[in-house]
């Protein structure tokens, strides 16, 4: 049996919850944390602070994944087919610099990728791909009660009108990444 080679991404596409709920369902995935980062304003940012829209933190997720089972490609893969990453500031209803898109690069390697994943994927859309290719500077964790958000509140209004939508369509286009459930 093969050791674990985790790593580590961190993506912004709108509100957490539903980037989260996206990563959780997928196959090698060991951890999804949300929080934020890409900020100005000093010291760990409220979640209240950061949807002022004052402190120019993205709300993010940070991905710890099994590079022997899934690729960094293929996690940004995912992540552009996902969510809309031709609309600036914005997903949906979601409007601010707070729901930016955005990959945020932990080394040159991740870099080099997110450049080719753009490349790779913007033939698909219509419109120009707006998502941003940053160096990652700090993380900051969210509040517990965004953690695991989907999870825990599938029958709010938000989970079940925007979020099952995307679960939905995750499942349709990645299949082959999605984790077997045990029967």
């Amino acid at each position: 049996m093969s050791s674990k080679k985790l790593e580590i991404a961190t993506v912004g596409g709108g509100c957490f919850w539903c980037v989260e709920a996206i990563f959780q369902e997928v196959r090698g995935v060991q951890k999804v944390i949300s929080g934020y980062t890409g900020g100005n304003a000093p010291g760990k940012p409220t979640y209240r602070e950061v949807c002022s829209g004052l402190t120019g933190h993205a709300e993010v997720v940070q991905i710890t994944y099994d590079a022997n089972i899934i690729s960094y490609e293929d996690i940004l893969v995912i992540f552009m087919t996902t969510h809309d990453p031709t609309t600036l500031n914005r997903q949906g209803a979601d409007i601010g610099t707070q729901y930016r898109s955005v990959i945020y690069y932990h080394n040159d390697s991740q870099k080099e990728i997110a450049g080719l994943v753009l490349k790779e994927v913007a033939p698909y859309y219509e419109q120009a791909i707006v998502t941003e290719i940053s160096p990652l500077e700090t993380f900051y964790e969210a509040e517990e009660y965004h953690q695991d958000y989907y999870r825990n509140n599938q029958s709010q209004g938000y989970c079940s009108a925007v979020i099952s939508p995307k679960i939905s369509k995750l499942r349709k286009m990645h299949a082959d990444k999605i984790k077997r459930t045990k029967v």
